[in-house]
């Protein structure tokens, strides 16, 4: 069966028709699925940062302590006689002075034995003279052959005799003049004593009790302390010796300490002895520093914070703490080139004090370094500087360790 030419062509319109619908059906989709999944492009802006040129200073280094304070003088009052205690003749709590009257023990029974002892000499220089006197006669007869020999040394036995016991007697006199003097106790040192720590009619001396009370000088105190090893191997680095001064040294090595209240004592202490050697059972060894106390405000006895300058590094390279971030690789910053990128930087950390860190390699004088907004860079990116702080910095950079290098 013929199909007619009309027929023919109507179908291949028809055919041709569809196509063409087809394509446009498809070109309008690939147009919406483009403009439904574009990304929008964003112009890439700059970073807001806070930046800081890096110079150089002297950064002082500083070790923290607990200390303990010592009075410079500590004396005991002890009863050097034995005997009843009659007189207190200070107040208890008070200032004295060197050489005052403290104590007065019985004195009646040394006082007889310095009168006893008196006269004891006084005989023995009149039998002294006697015997001098005799040798004076028995010489000249000897020279004139009336005395024998035997007198003569006789009489020069006698004389030597009573002068070696004129001697003795005086020894005698002089330590019971002595032992008088001790029955009134009076202070060695000046300072401010304690209380009496025996009362008035007690027995003291060798057959009772013989600590009378404490004398302390404490308007000059010492100030105890503790080191470790690692922090005396550190100071030798540094070609510090604790306990010694350094003329030619621009800085010693002085303390601080900080009272009860949170507030810093008015004034320094210098260094002025280190044990040398250290305690096997702490691994610690002991430092002294020496303090003016002239209010009396330290008390013997006491706990303190204690902060010892270890080191003064001039002319140092030193950044904010907050400015430097550690990760596992190490520490690094970010450094703002000329052409306002951004470099990121490793450094070489050294001690840390204030919020202040040294950085030992890494990082020159009059440099550009990023403080604030940080957070938000990468390297290469271009930044724009502001002297204002960034906001919103969420990422805060790892704190470094305290320890002095």
């Amino acid at each position: 069966m013929k199909i007619p030419f009309r027929n023919v062509r109507a179908y291949f319109f028809i055919k041709k028709r569809n196509l063409a619908l087809v394509c446009l059906l498809i070109a309008a989709g690939v147009a919406a699925y483009y403009y439904f999944t574009r990304k929008e492009v964003i112009r890439e802006e700059s970073a807001i940062v806070s930046v800081m040129k890096v110079g150089k200073h002297d950064v002082s280094v500083y070790g923290e302590y607990v200390g303990r304070i010592r009075a410079q003088q500590f004396v005991e009052v002890h009863a050097r006689v034995e005997g009843f205690l009659e007189q207190m003749l200070f107040e208890e709590g008070t200032h004295v002075k060197k050489g005052q009257t403290l104590f007065v023990i019985d004195q009646r029974q040394y006082k007889a034995k310095v009168d006893k002892a008196r006269a004891q000499l006084n005989k023995d220089k009149a039998q002294e003279r006697k015997a001098q006197h005799d040798l004076n006669r028995i010489r000249p007869l000897y020279e004139q052959n009336a005395a024998s020999q035997l007198d003569l040394d006789n009489a020069v036995a006698a004389y030597e005799s009573a002068k070696a016991s004129v001697s003795m007697s005086q020894a005698d006199l002089d330590q019971a003049e002595m032992e008088l003097g001790y029955t009134v106790v009076r202070s060695p040192i000046s300072g401010n004593i304690s209380e009496r720590l025996v009362d008035l009619g007690t027995l003291v001396g060798s057959g009772g009790k013989s600590k009378l009370a404490t004398v302390m000088k404490s308007d000059t105190v010492l100030v105890d302390f503790s080191m470790t090893a690692l922090d005396y191997l550190k100071s030798k680095e540094r070609n510090v010796n604790l306990g010694r001064q350094v003329e030619n040294r621009s800085w010693q090595p002085y303390i601080t300490i900080t009272l009860a209240d949170n507030t810093q004592y008015p004034y320094k202490g210098l260094v002025d002895f280190a044990e040398p050697q250290v305690d096997p059972r702490t691994g610690t060894f002991s430092v002294r520093a020496e303090m003016p106390n002239p209010e009396n405000t330290l008390l013997p006895g006491q706990f303190t914070k204690v902060k010892l300058l270890l080191d003064v590094r001039e002319d140092a390279v030193s950044v904010p703490m907050k400015a430097v971030i550690i990760e596992k690789g190490g520490a690094y910053i970010y450094v703002v080139r000329k052409n306002q990128t951004v470099e990121k930087r490793f450094i070489e950390l050294g001690p840390e004090q204030d919020n202040q860190v040294v950085v030992e390699r890494g990082l020159a004088p009059g440099e550009e370094i990023v403080i604030e907004g940080y957070h938000k860079l990468s390297p290469g990116m271009k930044v724009q500087i502001t002297n204002q702080p960034a906001k919103a910095v969420n990422a805060q950079p790892a704190a470094a360790t305290s320890q002095t290098k």
